[in-house]
């Protein structure tokens, strides 16, 4: 995997950095193209996705940036680890994070909070979303490691 360096240098212009300083869980560098969600403390479409084959997308995951619960925890990152995901990251926040730390899965998210989310079933997926000062689009390419998240258009 190229490192979030080393994309700026080759891309320029055409990488933009996410603002949002995110806590790394699980495995700290990954990349993939990216896969998209809404959901505001709500989970069950996250979850979802993550239960679909992936072939090593990210999922981006745009919670509002709430603090009140969390969107994902070690059960959910098992799920994406087995299907094929390459990592997760989210505007939100995680649960579990000592699991999470022990699991091959990339996850980046604002923090933990142990208060699992509503089960309602609203959002939207395959979405653009914006945070960060990133336009996140379904295709992208995305590579996130100890120093960031970087994202190059599709």
């Amino acid at each position: 995997m190229q490192a979030t360096a080393e994309v700026l240098d080759e891309h320029g212009e055409r990488a933009a950095v996410c603002l949002l300083q995110l806590r790394s869980f699980g495995r700290a560098a990954f990349s993939g193209r990216v896969a998209t969600v809404r959901c505001f403390e709500d989970n069950v479409l996250l979850r979802s996705c993550l239960d679909e084959p992936s072939e090593g997308r990210v999922l981006v995951v745009d919670g509002g940036g709430s603090l009140r619960c969390a969107l994902l925890g070690d059960n959910i990152a098992e799920l994406a680890l087995g299907n094929g995901w390459a990592g997760v990251v989210i505007n939100g926040c995680v649960r579990d994070s000592a699991a999470l730390d022990s699991l091959d899965v990339g996850v980046k998210a604002l923090g933990t909070n142990p208060r699992p989310s509503r089960k309602d079933g609203a959002g939207g997926v395959g979405v653009a979303l914006e945070f960060g000062g990133v336009v996140f689009e379904p295709g992208a390419m995305l590579y996130a490691d100890e120093d960031g998240v970087v994202l190059v258009a599709g």
